[in-house]
């Protein structure tokens, strides 16, 4: 079993944090994938589709990312689609996300409140790594909040 697939449990709504499954992987589903050789954080392109469906300990993530704003434009982290992942490892949350311009001045203030906000959901460290992508309105789940038609 992955370091993520031990947050998968799913919770009931309002009953909190979820706990991790048994490190040993004795309670991993039939068919999951076995441990990684090495590294912390599963590899994956930026903004690839998922082929499953998000936590419900992502989603609560996702929600309290929704107060962090981008000063300049007004929109929050995730309606610009700044946040590319997420994932859940038994020691830290690790986000991975963009900036709408190579060298935002905002840049640390952003990173800071994306970890505020995370760790105010899931009580753990939480990393952010910059993601070095070029971002693009198209990126967002709504790019009409800008104005734009596309």
């Amino acid at each position: 079993m992955s370091d993520i697939d031990k947050f998968e449990k799913p919770t009931h709504p309002g009953s909190g944090p979820q706990v991790p499954q048994d490190p040993t992987g004795a309670s991993a589903p039939p068919g999951a994938p076995g441990p990684r050789p090495s590294g912390d954080v599963p590899s994956s392109s930026a903004g690839s589709p998922s082929t499953s469906a998000p936590s419900q300990q992502e989603l609560a993530v996702r929600s309290a990312l929704e107060s962090v704003m981008d000063p300049e434009i007004g929109l929050s982290v995730i309606d610009l689609g700044l946040i590319r992942e997420i994932h859940f490892l038994p020691d830290k949350t690790f986000v991975r996300m963009m900036l709408t311009t190579p060298f935002c001045p905002y840049a640390p203030q952003l990173i800071e409140e994306v970890k505020v906000a995370t760790t105010g959901v899931v009580p753990l460290d939480c990393e952010v790594e910059l993601m070095p992508d070029a971002w693009s309105p198209e990126m967002m789940p709504d790019p009409g909040l800008l104005g734009f038609s596309f």
